[in-house]
């Protein structure tokens, strides 16, 4: 019997996010597209979870198709939760975010943070059908280490690799990032979902 969902349709325009979720979902789904560029859903959550089940359900009723979105963040203890959903939006580049949050920091000890990821399918008719959350939980360094990744990933060390994402293969990050604890639990889920 095969499954209910065989098009899904990924709440972004962002071309590097459909890859990812591609290898996340295998072979799944036939067909993982992104959603039309003239769509564009105003994220007006107050948490992660919020935002993407928004996008997830407005882009599932606008298209009358399956729809799966994510949204995720940086979150630093000692600056009570930013950059948090503001993630994306600290800086206009990486460098510029990166540096941005260095400053704000500053000489503090207090360096723990986590990465969030908070995942959203909806039905064509805009319910949720499953969601699910995951963190990866890590410290924030005083300078950049690594070639890789994007985003904070060069400032963001996971204390049980003893690496930032910026060193890890791509495999590794997959395993051990929020993004990937978010995706394996849809993936153990994923025969309930209908």
């Amino acid at each position: 019997m095969s499954h209910p969902i065989q098009q899904l349709v990924v709440a972004t325009g962002n071309p590097g996010k459909l890859q990812e979720m591609q290898s996340y979902l295998g072979d799944r789904v036939r067909d993982l597209c992104l959603k039309p560029p003239e769509l564009d859903i105003e994220e007006t959550g107050t948490t992660f979870a919020e935002n993407a089940r928004l996008k997830a359900s407005q882009v599932a009723v606008a298209l009358e198709q399956w729809a799966i979105a994510d949204d995720s963040g940086l979150c630093v203890t000692a600056l009570e939760g930013a950059p948090g959903l503001y993630s994306a939006r600290y800086g206009a580049t990486d460098n510029e975010r990166i540096a941005r949050l260095l400053r704000e920091l500053g000489e503090t000890t207090e360096r723990e943070a986590y990465f969030i990821c908070a995942l959203a399918i909806a039905r064509p008719d805009g319910s949720i059908a499953f969601e699910s959350e995951g963190r990866c939980p890590g410290e924030i360094l005083h300078e950049t280490r690594g070639e890789g990744g994007f985003g904070y990933d060069p400032v963001f060390l996971v204390p049980e690799a003893q690496m930032t994402f910026a060193q890890m293969s791509a495999a590794q990050k997959d395993e051990i990032s929020h993004r990937g604890r978010a995706f394996t639990t849809l993936l153990a889920n994923w025969q309930n979902i209908h």
